[in-house]
């Protein structure tokens, strides 16, 4: 079994608490997401702004997506790509 795979069993198990705290700190995952993408940004010159972006948007859509419902990030999904 690969680390991957152990890290995927190991967040199976807890996906529940998980989605939980996404739900209770949205806001903040959100604004941490918001800086990542600018840091990396900033640190490529933006030459790769359109890739990070949508990996920012990935991560969002990922992690909304953990309780079966996309309603934690709402319309600030695409924030990033509009800001470009």
């Amino acid at each position: 079994m690969g680390f991957m795979d152990k890290a995927k069993d190991a967040f199976g198990k807890h996906d529940d608490k998980v989605a939980d705290a996404v739900d209770q700190h949205s806001d903040r995952i959100d604004q941490g997401i918001d800086r990542g993408t600018e840091f990396a940004d900033e640190r490529t010159g933006g030459k790769y702004g359109e890739h990070i972006d949508k990996g920012g948007d990935a991560v969002r859509d990922h992690l909304d997506g953990l309780d079966g419902k996309q309603d934690d990030f709402g319309g600030n999904a695409g924030s990033d790509a509009d800001k470009a």
